[in-house]
């Protein structure tokens, strides 16, 4: 068993880049440094004084789901869009990292995550001297909201996931997809799905100070059932695979990996942190389990089960 893949990791240099939010329209400075061991993932706003300007990337700091995830402390300081950088972290398997930005969002870069998993392999991934811990999922646990419905359900080992949309638009209309979480598997083939809107929609949206920093540049815009992006999209379904992208970040907003079953159908960001605020709210609902342990007895037990379907094979 390759142990490193079950231990805490972090990276191995400081790394910075600088782009536009996709909602404030501001431009915006981040820098991910490496952290020590049991330190989470944490954002910490340098623009903030006089305040705390640190927060946890964590479910409980959630405090705005409207077109994004956004978390903030106690304090009022916040970080919103966060989900593109946490979904290529989650799926790197990066579990200390510090995160910090002289603005109230991450930049939106091209409108996915892609430029964040080639920032964190530029800056390595270094592999720390703790087990990891995982969120077993023990019992099967469902948020609905009108047509749209999350459940996480009990799985033996790693995230497997299913997402389905459904949209008006003949140009989208129903897509599903599935994904096994790995790194290999997010990086050839979800990592590069970008955001999308409405042409319809951006006057309402720009007036309630989101998408002001949205454009052709970082974004798929639809009018009726036409992509203005000149380039097309960059796979026939990109719309859902950007949306599993989406689940992938919030879903690491436990603060961990899950063991688990995800099923996402038309859902959201809203849904998604409501279906985990639902799972951890009871206790019987999962386990936390040392990863390099758990995975060394589930690997004793499958060999034993395959020895015993052998030795009745050969009794037969």
């Amino acid at each position: 068993m390759n142990m490193e893949k079950y231990q805490q990791k972090t990276i191995k240099h400081e790394i910075s880049c600088v782009g536009v939010g996709l909602h404030t329209g501001n431009k915006i400075s981040m820098v991910l440094k490496p952290a020590e061991i049991n330190t989470g993932i944490v954002f910490h706003r340098t623009d903030v004084a006089g305040r705390n300007a640190y927060i946890p990337a964590r479910h409980e700091n959630v405090v705005d789901t409207r077109m994004c995830t956004c978390i903030g402390n106690k304090d009022g300081v916040k970080i919103a869009t966060i989900e593109h950088l946490m979904a290529a972290i989650h799926a790197l398997g990066i579990t200390n990292m510090a995160i910090d930005i002289n603005g109230p969002e991450t930049p939106v870069m091209d409108g996915s995550a892609a430029p964040f998993v080639f920032l964190l392999e530029c800056a390595g991934i270094k592999v720390q001297k703790a087990a990891l811990k995982a969120v077993k999922v023990l019992k099967s646990v469902s948020y609905k909201d009108g047509d749209k419905e999350v459940t996480l359900s009990p799985a033996d080992e790693g995230l497997s996931m299913h997402f389905a949309i459904d949209f008006p638009a003949a140009i989208i209309g129903h897509q599903e997809t599935d994904l096994n979480l790995t790194a290999a598997n997010f990086k050839n083939m979800f990592c590069r799905a970008r955001t999308f809107g409405f042409l319809k929609d951006i006057e309402m949206l720009r007036s309630i100070g989101l998408a002001r920093g949205g454009s052709l540049d970082n974004a798929i815009l639809v009018n009726d059932n036409t992509i203005m992006n000149k380039d097309g999209l960059r796979y026939t379904d990109e719309f859902v695979r950007h949306k599993m992208l989406d689940a992938v970040g919030d879903l690491y907003m436990t603060g961990m990996p899950l063991i688990a079953r995800f099923t996402g159908n038309r859902s959201g960001h809203t849904d998604t942190n409501a279906l985990l605020t639902a799972l951890l709210a009871d206790e019987s609902n999962y386990e936390i389990v040392d990863l390099p342990s758990y995975m060394a007895e589930l690997e004793e037990k499958q060999a034993a089960e395959q020895s015993d379907e052998d030795a009745a094979f050969m009794c037969a």
